[in-house]
């Protein structure tokens, strides 16, 4: 049942004794606000690796094609090797379900045009799978199909910066650009988080470009991405299970490093997680450090409040006070001040964070921040701590008889 009168004394013990008051919550706020600090910062260098990735699938494995440097099987050294369209479907047989998505790809430099707008962007031939691996994010029309690679269509998706350098304000679906001199309908502009570079890139069904630029069914590379589910150890495996199957099929050396090379992600992903682990472990380390620290100088300031409100506990005594209450208004006084303090502390260290912001980004650090679920975690066990080194000496305080405690100085 609610105590009007209870709180309402908490209240005034409170506002009575201001030092005391400050002095207990300085501690909890300061130290949530260096556990804010801490785990935002922590946070914004985790951001900061992730963007080193970009938005691109970080499962994904790059097959180049190279020179040997190596004879093998009588093959002289030098040998050219050249991926086709066949090498797609070998790789997705042969791994089934490790695949998750794989494309050919064609890369070409083009001079492309529009009403008098001209400009020099680079063309890729791919298949719609791309798409999922580039995570590109289509703005208006839509994407390359299976359609348009079975029937070779004359039409491209372009970026949305190629929209903006050629076509203006106008839409640029349903237009045709020219391409080299040769005519291609827009059927898509897509967007990509990672910027302009991203953005300046036309894609055109591979079928498409090995038909107009070499009437071929060559390709300059294979991109894939591996299921998602496997590890960082199983991902490498994987890659390096993919460079021995190409090599036995290009009759390639397997000490010949320069004909087939993988561009695994994992190996990045499996360094940044280790990264972001061991930064993880030393703040945690730190944090929790910091709130042991607060828990001590709760703890120490309790029992010098007690102490010190030894003689008004004597008079509550004497005037029929029962020991639950007394109890009850020391922890409920501590739990109100470390509660408000802790606010306090979350706020000025969230504050300090967004002011902070553009200069950690100096440091490679962003977007710092911290989770609310978190920060009120550290508030709570603050608080319960705070609770549990005020209750025992309050228990015992409560216990003293009213004579001998107002003889206490």
């Amino acid at each position: 049942m609610f105590d009007l009168d209870l709180w309402r004394e908490i209240f005034q013990s409170i506002n009575m004794n201001r030092t005391r008051s400050l002095l207990s919550g300085f501690t909890v706020a300061f130290a949530i606000l260096l556990f804010a600090i801490l785990f935002g910062i922590a946070n914004g260098l985790q951001n900061t690796f992730q963007e080193a990735f970009g938005t691109d699938a970080n499962n994904s494995i790059i097959v180049y094609p190279g020179r040997t440097t190596k004879a093998h099987k009588g093959l002289q050294v030098g040998r050219r090797i050249q991926f086709k369209n066949e090498d797609r479907e070998f790789l997705k047989e042969k791994y089934g379900d490790k695949v998750q998505f794989i494309t050919s790809k064609v890369n070409k430099s083009v001079n492309a045009s529009f009403k008098g707008e001209k400009n020099t962007y680079q063309l890729h031939g791919i298949s719609p799978e791309y798409m999922f691996i580039e995570n590109n994010v289509v703005k208006e029309g839509r994407y390359i199909n299976q359609n348009d690679l079975k029937h070779k269509t004359k039409v491209v998706v372009i970026g949305e910066k190629v929209e903006d350098e050629l076509f203006f304000k106008e839409t640029a679906i349903g237009k045709y650009i020219n391409l080299s001199g040769i005519q291609y309908k827009v059927v898509g502009v897509f967007t990509d988080d990672e910027g302009d570079s991203e953005e300046s890139i036309i894609y055109m069904p591979i079928t498409t470009i090995q038909r107009v630029y070499g009437n071929n069914d060559l390709v300059d590379l294979l991109h894939l991405t591996y299921n998602p589910e496997m590890n960082s150890t199983e991902a490498l495996a994987f890659g390096v299970s993919i460079e021995k199957s190409l090599k036995e099929k290009f009759d390639v050396a397997r000490s010949d490093q320069r004909a087939i090379r993988i561009r695994n992600m994992a190996q990045g992903t499996q360094q940044v997680d280790m990264m972001t682990t061991s930064l993880s472990i030393i703040i945690l380390v730190i944090g929790f450090g910091t709130l042991i620290a607060g828990i001590v100088g709760i703890s120490n300031i309790m029992i010098f409040i007690v102490k010190e409100r030894t003689k008004e506990i004597g008079i509550r005594k004497a005037l029929g006070a029962s020991p639950r209450s007394i109890v009850s208004i020391i922890l409920l006084e501590s739990i109100i001040i470390t509660a408000i303090a802790g606010y306090v502390g979350l706020l000025v260290g969230v504050g300090v964070l967004e002011l902070a912001t553009p200069v950690l980004k100096d440091y490679f650090i962003k977007d710092p921040g911290v989770s609310n679920s978190l920060v009120a975690g550290a508030t709570i066990t603050l608080i319960v701590a705070g609770a549990i080194a005020g209750y025992l000496p309050a228990k015992r305080a409560s216990q003293i008889k009213p004579i001998v405690a107002l003889r206490n100085d």
